[in-house]
């Protein structure tokens, strides 16, 4: 789950797709099996979805709140999945 989570969160898809996909993907965040992606994105009502670079380091979806949970290696991984 985390390599498909992280790349729909990356292109912006989980955002735009049908309601439980992005509810899926932001529980991935929540859990730290996932960080927002590199850009910011719109949903589907043009709602504005930060970068992982635009949150707070140590809260949800910020690469910190991964490597906590998760360890340093992981959020490395997954930072770097397209």
């Amino acid at each position: 789950m985390k390599f498909n989570a992280q790349e729909l969160i990356n292109s912006g898809m989980a955002w735009r797709l049908e309601g439980s996909i992005g509810r899926q993907c932001m529980a991935a965040i929540e859990s730290g099996h996932a960080m927002l992606g590199r850009d910011d994105h719109r949903d589907y009502w043009g709602n504005h979805v930060p970068s992982r670079d635009q949150v707070k380091p140590g809260t949800k979806g910020s690469f910190d709140y991964v490597a906590d949970r998760h360890g340093v290696e992981y959020a490395e991984e997954i930072a770097g999945i397209e």
